[in-house]
């Protein structure tokens, strides 16, 4: 039988374990042929293991290729499309999952860790699509698409709930998880006269990160409790589906999945409005005032995603 994705080429960086294997493994079971990128460092980004890749690539059988270097530069990303292109003829599908975590409060947070984690939670992402989405162009207007367009085209970012709530100690990788979805909406855009797209996944499953989860109090305890009875197949499943040829008019979407719960989530926008008083009347203290009497009922708490999603989830 011939699966949904017969003929594409995918990329799935750190696909070498947890939701990127998981992901790898469902791209390839409906036909996908399938590059995992992973450079088997440990979570703090140390230690690289390119046997993770080749293990986990041998695993999924004859449709899948390892690649073992880390895509956090330009030229290893070109370097990877490349490859892609070579080996299976063109890239359809790129997943962007590979991360890093360097857990620390801002006020004792080392800036060699920030840069760390930009550049592989963020940076690589960009580089990666920078590269990918350019080939994908050009095979839309060479027709690999076939007779009804080019809408091969899928670009999938695992981003975080840490991006969108915040969470403690988790700076940097709230920032590059946030300005993950910032990219995703600007790839969307920019890509849409292509029949590409570009949406984001905020995954919920049992990972490494929630391995390492230390609990701080009976919240976190349960929430890490409940993170690791949900498995990273509801997440695979989630990102085959936008990468179906279903999903063709599903883009620049911010979606969450949490065991068979799928989320769609709302977007920045205005939710109220103050009219400030003219210039010479108003003090900065009265538009203070005015801002706390009159908006501070719509004001977004301080909720960390570990409490904003500590209830049990539907496996």
């Amino acid at each position: 039988m011939t699966g949904l994705l017969e003929g594409r080429a995918a990329i799935v960086t750190g696909g070498g374990r947890g939701i990127g294997r998981a992901i790898a493994e469902a791209l390839a079971a409906q036909g996908a042929n399938v590059i995992v990128a992973d450079n088997g460092a440990s979570i703090a980004g140390e230690d690289g293991d390119p046997t993770v890749a080749r293990e986990a690539a041998e695993a999924i059988g004859k449709k899948a290729l390892a690649f073992g270097e880390s895509v956090a530069s330009p030229g290893v990303a070109k370097q990877l499309v490349d490859l892609a292109v070579r080996q299976f003829g063109g890239i359809d599908i790129v997943v962007n999952n590979a991360a890093i975590l360097r857990d620390a409060f801002v006020f004792r947070a080392s800036p060699g860790d920030w840069d760390a984690v930009i550049r592989t939670n963020l940076s690589a992402a960009f580089y990666l699509i920078n590269a990918a989405s350019a080939v994908m162009r050009d095979q839309g207007k060479a027709g690999r698409g076939g007779k009804d367009g080019y809408d091969w085209g899928r670009i999938v970012n695992i981003v975080s709930s840490a991006g969108l709530y915040g969470n403690l100690g988790q700076a940097a990788y709230a920032s590059a998880k946030a300005g993950l979805f910032g990219l995703t909406r600007v790839t969307a855009m920019d890509l849409a006269r292509a029949q590409i797209t570009a949406n984001a996944v905020a995954p919920f499953a049992a990972t490494r990160v929630t391995d390492i989860i230390q609990p701080a109090n009976e919240a976190q305890k349960s929430y890490k409790e409940r993170a690791l009875k949900i498995g990273a197949h509801h997440v695979a499943k989630l990102v085959t589906a936008l990468c179906s040829p279903a999903g063709r008019n599903i883009t620049g979407q911010l979606l969450g999945v949490r065991g068979r719960e799928v989320f769609l989530f709302g977007q920045p926008r205005p939710v109220a409005t103050l009219q400030a008083g003219a210039a010479s009347d108003l003090t900065p203290a009265d538009l203070a005032q005015d801002l706390s009497s009159k908006l501070g009922g719509q004001f977004t708490d301080l909720t960390t995603d570990l409490e904003a999603f500590n209830t049990e989830p539907l496996v």
